[in-house]
């Protein structure tokens, strides 16, 4: 059973079981016990399992250890303090394991000179970094709390001899829990999870998050089942204890009609005196490429202000680079950084007293997280401002701020079923011991992600792993573990298993940079994840040329040249965070209120009080959302969540005939509904079209006469799944998402007999291997696996086929209009593949010429 925690212990309750030691430590260091601390310590004291939700730098880890470290200063007092291990702790990062083992390490050694004597708890980190030495080290003294990662658990629930010591393991704490759900490394620790349950029956589960929902999928993701019952677990919700200053503001006060140059000069002076007026400021960004453009901009401008007091953190950085950045942060040299995502998480960055974000966070828990890495301590206030750049930006921002202080949070995607990572895990626990299918099938189900799942697609697996499909060793694919289907045993097969196991371990993909080449000529790179993004005859650009995609072959993309058409896929958009589906939603609905106002001629005075009612936005602000909503009412229709618009439009010079669909439901969403309109008219119109999509909509465009409508009606909800499998059967994205869940269910092997496969060579191999299975069966289970990938994780196929049920049933109107010019709404998406041949300043004076047309337009209607 899951259940909130709605009243705190009383200090002198968790004081009554604190060890004198620990009890003096604490009241040295701390004036009092922190909310989560009155929460979670009698809970993990009691050995109840428990989910803590609290904000970056309200005490969560303190929380977690208080009552671990206690109960092993009392066995080490008594001399009953055991040679083995006792807590494991994992976290996604390294570095938070090492920020972690620091900050254990020195509170343990105050604790010493309190007693008076050794205590002789031991604390130690095994990661990817470990060395041999260490490890060897471990063994014969091993760490009483352990610090590890996802992958290096599984490892050791594999090594003999390490196993041993993970037996009877008493704690078991998931930091930035968060983190890990929403991916399939989360998925691999599920399993993991349940692997060491096994051994320590008596284990308590500890998950430790940021501002997340629903908390009850978290703690059910944590906790798992036993005996096909979900397991207990308290959830400790104390995600809004730390008070908040948080703002939107707008560099200008028109963002539609201001030129270039205004408004970059206006942006870069309002980040300086932001940055002037504290004292260390952290900025996110949402793209690597906008990280380094910030750090370049404001060195140019301000040269003697910013020198060797700048940095920039994100994940193309090498680890030295990284940590020498985060180094110097915590010595307080650094007046500001600049970063993409890659300071999100709870790495301890010493002290941030403003956070930036320039442009949308695209969802309200990345926001609150990001916002959170300020004012780290727990009386903080969280300090953190919005920049936008465009009306669309403002819209999103203002809502988003609305949802953040009024505690809507979206909610999270946690992948289920995952046939690749079970394929892994069932290779290695068949390295563990023999087991009985059965058995085995039923361990697997205790973890919350394959609880739903099948027995036929475990068998298929086991099928796969036993080397049943004989024409894949032609692939040099060979069984690893033995089954035999009349005793219902496995095990494994081979000398060579463990080895090859422990060398091909883990779930995250190799990314690699693709050549593009025109014939054999290579004319430059783009990264492996945008080429998802393509398929053939879209148009990108590349060292400000156009270019025409054909094909890929290996890490090759083949193009055209002679281009002379639009580019239609900005350079930078594999980058982009997708908006979340729910703060779609919210955007949607404010919308829908802005509509009903207008519709009812309410003055621009009561339609100004209604926006600086419902959101939390200035008074630029609110005059910019006023004109936009104006604008795209007066001259086209404005849409919502409950009401598309279909905006058809021709361009004279390109000669073109564009269907702008207003689709505001995140660019997950829009990326299967536009992909199921264009199989559409495939199948029926025999036509190739072009497609642009965004978090607000996509398009259809083309150059020969195309029923789009038609198309659009004859995608229905219950067929979606099978349509959207048809989509995508010839992509890029399913050849590489191939790639992935072969690498990680070991069908491809990145490392064997001490040789590294290069990632060109294991897409080569995936390519011929992708055939090979579809001869076998077209939804052979690590093929299935992959289509799985794209449309659940990657795209959201479940809130996709929702809105088609909601056209349906009547609940979602569609409604065609004919414009001459896009209407505002409609402005980025239909620019934003000129992103890269066009200079910034130039797209901005295009949208100002466009909007001053708009505007000439609604006045000759008026």
């Amino acid at each position: 059973m899951i259940a909130h925690l709605e009243k705190p212990y009383k200090p002198e309750q968790i004081r009554h079981i604190l060890n004198p030691v620990v009890d003096k430590w604490f009241f040295t260091r701390f004036r009092e016990f922190s909310l989560p601390q009155l929460f979670g310590v009698m809970e993990i004291h009691s050995r109840n399992n428990i989910l803590v939700s609290a904000p970056t730098g309200a005490t969560k880890t303190l929380t977690a250890f208080l009552s671990i470290l206690n109960e092993l200063i009392d066995s080490s007092e008594k001399g009953i303090l055991e040679n083995r291990v006792y807590c494991v702790y994992v976290s996604p990062l390294r570095a938070l394991s090492e920020d972690i083992k620091v900050n254990l390490v020195e509170p343990l050694e105050e604790m010493e000179k309190i007693a008076g004597k050794k205590l002789s708890i031991r604390v130690a980190s095994r990661t990817g970094d470990t060395s041999a030495s260490e490890k060897s080290k471990m063994l014969k003294h091993p760490p009483h709390i352990l610090i590890t990662t996802p992958e290096s658990l599984a490892i050791m629930l594999t090594s003999v001899k390490f196993r041993e010591l993970l037996k009877n393991v008493e704690w078991f704490i998931a930091d930035e829990i968060h983190a890990l759900a929403e991916n399939k490394r989360g998925v691999y620790l599920s399993l993991s999870v349940e692997r060491l349950n096994r051994i320590a029956p008596s284990m308590t589960r500890i998950g430790l998050s940021a501002t997340i929902a629903p908390l009850e999928e978290i703690a059910k993701f944590l906790v798992g089942y036993e005996n096909n019952k979900l397991r207990d677990c308290k959830i400790v919700d104390v995600q809004f204890i730390k008070n908040m200053d948080l703002k939107v503001l707008s560099p200008v006060p028109d963002l539609a009609d201001m030129e270039h140059a205004m408004m970059h000069n206006t942006m870069y002076s309002l980040i300086d005196d932001l940055i002037q007026s504290h004292r260390t400021t952290l900025i996110f960004t949402n793209t690597r490429s906008a990280t380094e453009r910030v750090v370049h901009h404001l060195k140019e401008k301000f040269p003697k202000k910013y020198a060797e007091n700048i940095g920039a953190h994100h994940g193309s950085l090498s680890k030295t680079l990284r940590h020498n950045i985060e180094n110097r942060l915590r010595k307080g040299e650094l007046k500001v950084i600049v970063s993409s995502t890659s300071l999100e998480l709870g790495i301890d960055i010493g002290y941030i007293d403003l956070v930036i974000c320039l442009g949308s966070p695209k969802s309200v828990a990345r926001f609150l997280q990001r916002a959170g890495r300020s004012g780290h301590k727990l009386h903080d206030t969280v300090k953190a401002r919005i920049i936008v750049l465009d009306r669309d930006d403002l819209v999103e921002c203002a809502v988003l701020l609305k949802s953040a202080i009024e505690k809507k949070i979206d909610k999270i995607h946690i992948p289920t079923s995952c046939l690749d990572v079970l394929a892994q895990q069932l290779h290695g626990m068949s390295i563990e011991q023999k087991w009985n299918v059965k058995e085995l099938f039923n361990l697997v189900k205790q973890s919350y992600c394959y609880h739903e799942l099948a027995y036929r697609d475990f068998i298929e697996v086991i099928d796969y792993l036993a080397g049943k499909y004989i024409s894949l060793e032609d692939r040099h694919i060979y069984a690893k573990i033995w089954h035999d289907e009349e005793t219902g045993e496995l095990g494994r097969k081979g000398k060579m298993s463990r080895v090859i196991y422990m060398t091909n371990i883990g779930t995250i993909p190799e990314e690699s940079y693709i050549t593009v080449k025109v014939g054999e000529q290579p004319i430059g790179h783009i990264d492996e994840a945008f080429l998802e993004r393509l398929k053939r005859g879209d148009v990108f650009v590349l060292g400000g040329e156009r270019y025409e995609f054909l094909h890929a072959k290996g890490m090759v993309a083949y193009v055209n040249a002679s281009v002379y058409r639009p580019p239609t896929i900005p350079s930078w958009f594999s980058e982009m965070l997708p908006l979340s589906f729910d703060l779609a939603l919210e955007i949607g609905r404010f919308r829908k209120l802005m509509n009903e106002l207008f519709c009812s001629g309410k003055s621009h005075k009561e339609i100004l009080d209604f926006i600086n009612s419902y959101l939390y936005v200035d008074k630029n602000a609110a005059e910019s959302i006023y004109e936009y909503f104006y604008e795209q009412f007066s001259y086209a229709e404005i849409p919502s969540h409950s009401r598309i618009i279909v905006e058809h439009y021709s361009d004279d010079k390109s000669k073109r005939k564009y269907a702008v669909f207003h689709t505001l439901y995140g660019r997950r969403v829009n990326d299967c509904l536009s992909r199921a309109v264009a199989f559409a008219i495939a199948r029926t119109q025999h036509r190739d079209v072009e497609i642009g999509i965004n978090d607000n909509g996509f398009y259809i465009g083309s150059e020969k006469n195309v029923n789009v409508m038609q198309a659009f009606n004859l995608v229905k909800s219950k067929e979606m799944r099978k349509v959207m499998d048809m989509a995508i059967e010839q992509t890029e994205v399913l050849r590489r998402r191939f790639r992935h869940c072969a690498t990680r269910a070991m069908m491809i092997l990145r490392s064997y007999m001490g040789h590294q496969k290069r990632v060109g060579r294991q897409q080569v191999s995936s390519m011929i291997l992708l055939n090979a299975v579809k001869r076998i069966d077209p939804n052979f289970c690590i093929l299935k696996e992959a289509r799985r990938e794209v449309l659940e994780d990657l795209m959201d196929i479940e809130n996709a086929s929702k809105v088609i049920e909601g056209i349906e049933q009547k609940k979602i109107l569609v409604k065609e209009i004919n414009t001459s010019l896009p209407s505002p709404f409609a402005f980025n998406l239909i620019l934003q593949g000129f992103s890269d041949i066009m200079k910034i300043e130039d797209k901005v004076e295009f949208v100002r010429r466009m909007h001053q047309q708009v505007i000439a337009k609604i006045k000759i209607k008026e």
